[in-house]
């Protein structure tokens, strides 16, 4: 009988494996000085999905929630999608490895052509990729991490999510997975203690240093 354990690893999209959030924060930003009269709207509904942020900021406005999406449609097909450092050659190793590895973002199917059309490689070089169709709840609750560990059979114990967003990353703490927070679109002090362990990007990160990561 078998008995290796699967060891799963679990990354969000953006500022994780694509550098895009930077993008989003200009793009959000302008739709909360244009229809909210606030400054800095971008970094405060970072992880959220569109769902959330309709209802939370945009539910007495119809049809600005209906030229946002528009608009953000068209941006999206626009966006570039760059590489976090690292992402390619350290999910590459894992592969290696036998590590199952699966996106787990709260963007939606429609967003993901978007990066396909420009990155062909890229679905290719991962296992599953879950979107936010899929969760019957999103960010922070645990819903997405969990139907993660349960496509791949594995436990928290051997899961390790791959998190930059406060929402993220307090799902991923929340499912019982080891939580590796990214410095990418928040600071290292902003995100200190909501992690086990907190990287600016993958660069020198490998399989094994990966396994000796301890919940401290």
């Amino acid at each position: 009988m078998n008995t290796t354990k699967t060891i799963a690893a679990l990354f969000d999209f953006d500022g994780v494996i694509m550098d895009t959030e930077t993008q989003y924060t200009v793009f959000w930003d302008e739709q909360g000085r244009k229809y909210l009269n606030e400054e800095d709207f971008g970094r405060r509904i970072k992880g959220q999905t569109l769902t959330q942020i309709y209802e939370k900021y945009f539910s007495a406005l119809p049809e600005a929630r209906q030229k946002i999406t528009a608009d953000l449609n068209v941006f999206e097909k626009q966006m570039s999608y760059e590489y976090i450092p690292g992402v390619e050659a350290f999910i590459a190793e894992l592969r290696r490895h036998g590590v199952k590895i699966a996106v787990v973002t709260s963007s939606n199917e429609e967003k993901m052509q978007n990066v396909y059309n420009a990155h062909p490689e890229f679905p290719a070089m991962v296992d599953r990729i879950l979107t936010g169709e899929m969760f019957a709840r999103s960010k922070p609750a645990p819903d997405c991490f969990l139907l993660g560990m349960e496509v791949f059979g594995a436990t928290p114990e051997s899961t390790y999510v791959f998190e930059d967003s406060f929402h993220g990353l307090q799902a991923g703490m929340t499912s019982g997975a080891t939580v590796i927070g990214l410095a990418t679109t928040n600071s290292r002090e902003a995100i200190t203690g909501k992690a086990h362990y907190i990287m600016d990007d993958f660069t020198g990160m490998s399989y094994e240093k990966l396994l000796s990561l301890t919940r401290d």
